[in-house]
């Protein structure tokens, strides 16, 4: 186990690069140089052309100057996958790291071409171990290829070449050649069998913390989103649709805005409008300004305060059983009863670059610019939108300002495409942030009770548990889930690591007209809470300490408890803390991966909290870059910590309230503690995810540090709306 050194991955800010073009045909723009003169160029666009001399295959290009252009199938929204998925394919090809440089692959070319990229969707925690043997394998094939060429050039046998920082050597003539001087003759061998891709033992690359490629042109500024995006001829749109999920637009008077500055159209999209204008500005105060009155249908009669009690309520009705074991019912009438009901609130994505889409409907294609989460999909959806064949578009992905799961499914895009249609330019379509926000398609509304039983032992002997919550699959109208339980709505209930006698997991799915969709670490989000809230309420009933507690149930689990005791080496968990101050803790598995936290946290006597700090322990298997699973648990108990102390969305006459961040709070940087992230690696076959697993832990964690410190238990999130006073009035 180790933490993680921050040292060997620091930025040089020497020098700058300058602007050329790659043989891929896209601009190359130049950053700040990282580490030893690695110097970074993106491209622009995608390389959307066939095979050239250059090409080893669809993931390698090789330039006569050494430079390796590795593309990238996945999105990168800040987790460092164009970092990590690079390493990936170099540790096999046996390049310069310093000569690499990433570039998105096309989904044009990954339809045309029989999905030559594999996958290009980037969500579930699965860039790396979803990508990495087939990344690998990309990396042996043009490896052996480049061999097999310098081989024949030599005229000797292939096996008694060797490839090392960018040359294939033949030590035993100590000759040389450059993989830019080989390129084109390897990118005309074909081999008769595949290569063997590394173990992890053999890894050489893989496992260093090195400087994600993504920050020099992010740092000036360089970095294209799609946001960013400028073309010729341009207009811009903004959008107003209905304030009720799935209403539409009953009258408007567009005359009110067509003879304002600027504003050159009013057209329809799915339950609303958009307003073209040749200035954002204009648009979107058009927009504001546009009277439509809405059909809104019963939707407009429900609320929150409704919804809380409507979930609650279906915990007594039908349900489906996702798993059973034992006999619950007796063990429960046998033994001490502990009881509780936790609710989790819907949440938004709120990533800081607004939705936002730029297309070009023209001469019967389509071209995209955005960053979205599944460029695949992305391409389908253009399509239909303009009524062209899949081939007839184009896919432009940028970087994205955040997804978190709601940049994988693109209604932004179908209302530019549609916009560019009506008035045939090139639109940029963006959502304000208050669109954004109540437009959003929402973490799911949750209530879980949990009923258990302790034996003699103070362990537990029966739990039931029984779940209400959004079916995802239903709301994006993906399927009816016929079975009645969504893997996504039980996943850490269902499969809990911890010893418990009998169980049994009931699920309802219940859905309201408020759209609900993948939100970061998806049903571990509001499982995690409840379980892990669950774990310590026995324990205190049990009169046992939670971590002692917890380290008996996953008895024979030699990786839980690995994260479990590295978790309370670290916290200094035991330690006696003043009055008022508390430590809770919480252990999840999701996406592979099992992530222990303890928060360490100050109630004051008037009930304001304080999170002072973060320890986390991580056990993915094998890491690919160290430094990125640091940034990305920070980034994740953030993220987590947001939802856990604020994050709430609520419905008045059927609308979403919230629409900034004055009135959706997310944590800054005062309310960021020091977060610790120590890698208790367990190897082996496993390659877990890591965007993810960081966010579930943390709520849990905060609401029993909470109790430690107060006495006071949280059943439902956010904790603002719970009353922690608890000092001398």
């Amino acid at each position: 186990m180790n933490a993680i050194d921050r040292t060997s991955a620091a930025l040089s800010r020497r020098s700058f690069l300058a602007i050329g073009l790659s043989a891929a045909g896209g601009l190359m723009i130049g950053g700040f140089i990282p580490d030893a003169a690695h110097a970074l160029t993106i491209a622009d666009e995608p390389w959307t052309g066939t095979a050239t001399d250059s090409e080893i295959n669809a993931w390698i290009l090789i330039e006569p100057d050494d430079t390796v252009i590795i593309r990238v199938a996945q999105s990168e929204m800040g987790e460092g996958i164009f970092t990590a998925l690079p390493m990936i394919v170099a540790e096999e090809l046996g390049c310069d790291w310093a000569r690499v440089r990433p570039e998105y692959a096309s989904a044009s070319r990954n339809l045309r071409e029989n999905t030559v990229y594999k996958r290009m969707g980037t969500g579930g925690s699965g860039a790396v171990r979803r990508s990495r043997e087939f990344l690998q394998a990309a990396g042996a094939n043009a490896r052996e290829r480049l061999v097999q060429a310098a081989a024949a050039r030599w005229q000797v046998p292939a096996e008694s070449c060797s490839v090392d920082a960018g040359k294939v050597l033949h030590r035993a003539s100590n000759r040389s050649l450059r993989f830019g001087e080989l390129a084109g003759e390897a990118a005309k061998v074909t081999l008769a069998k595949e290569p063997a891709i590394k173990t992890p033992e053999q890894f050489t690359l893989i496992g260093k913390p090195l400087a994600r490629l993504d920050t020099p042109p992010k740092l000036t500024g360089t970095a294209k989103f799609g946001i960013d995006i400028r073309l010729p001829d341009m207009v811009y749109a903004a959008v107003v649709t209905c304030p009720v999920f799935g209403g539409r637009v009953k009258s408007h008077d567009e005359s009110a805005v067509k003879g304002r500055r600027g504003i050159l159209a009013v057209v329809p999209i799915e339950g609303g409008l958009a307003v073209v204008a040749d200035r954002f500005w204009r648009a979107k105060e058009a927009a504001l300004a546009l009277p439509v009155i809405w059909e809104e249908g019963p939707a407009a009669e429900t609320d929150s305060k409704r919804f809380d009690a409507d979930y609650v309520a279906a915990l007594d009705g039908p349900a489906v059983t996702a798993h059973k074991e034992g006999d619950v019912d007796t063990a429960l009438a046998r033994g001490k009863r502990v009881d509780a009901l936790y609710q989790a609130p819907h949440l938004a994505h709120a990533p800081m670059e607004p939705l936002n889409c730029t297309a070009h409907v023209h001469d019967g294609k389509v071209e995209v610019w955005m960053g979205t989460q599944n460029p695949d999909m992305a391409l389908q959806l253009a399509a239909k939108a303009a009524g062209v064949a899949p081939s007839q578009v184009e896919i432009h992905n940028c970087f994205l300002g955040g997804g978190f799961g709601r940049r994988a499914v693109n209604d932004e895009l179908v209302q530019a495409v549609t916009v560019s249609k009506a008035v045939g330019k090139p639109v940029k379509l963006v959502w304000t942030r208050e669109e954004d926000m109540r437009h959003d398609r929402y973490r799911p509304q949750a209530a879980i009770r949990f009923q258990a039983a302790l034996g003699e032992d103070g362990l537990p002997a029966a739990i039931h548990v029984r779940t209400a919550v959004g079916s995802i699959q239903r709301s994006l109208g993906w399927g009816k889930v016929e079975n009645g339980v969504e893997p996504s709505a039980v996943e850490g209930l269902a499969n809990m690591p911890y010893r418990s006698g009998a169980a049994q997991i009931d699920c309802i799915l219940k859905n309201t007209h408020v759209p609900v969709m993948f939100w970061r670490s998806v049903g571990s989000s509001q499982n995690a809470f409840a379980l892990e809230s669950f774990i310590d309420e026995m324990a205190v009933a049990a009169g046992q300490d939670p971590y002692r507690f917890r380290r008996q149930l996953l008895e024979g689990k030699p990786d839980f408890l690995a994260v479990l005791d590295t978790l309370a080496e670290k916290s200094d968990w035991g330690k006696p803390l003043p009055k008022g101050q508390g430590r809770g803790i919480a252990i999840h598995e999701s996406f592979g991966t099992i992530v222990g936290e303890v928060v360490e946290l100050a109630v004051s006597p008037q009930g304001e909290v304080k999170v002072q700090r973060v320890v986390a322990a991580v056990d993915c298997g094998h890491v690919v870059n160290p430094l990125t699973v640091e940034m990305q648990i920070e980034s994740a108990v953030v993220y987590g910590l947001s939802a856990a102390l604020f994050g709430e969305i609520t419905i008045e006459k059927g609308a979403v309230v919230q629409g900034n961040f004055d009135d959706y709070q997310v944590a800054r940087l005062a309310d960021t503690p020091p977060i610790e992230t120590h890698l208790v690696l367990s190897g082996g076959k496993k390659w877990g995810g890591i965007g993810e697993p960081g966010t579930p832990p943390i709520a849990p964690a905060v609401c029993n540090a909470i109790f430690a410190a107060t006495g006071k238990r949280i059943r439902s999130l956010p904790v603002k709306n719970t009353d922690l006073k608890w000092g001398p009035v």
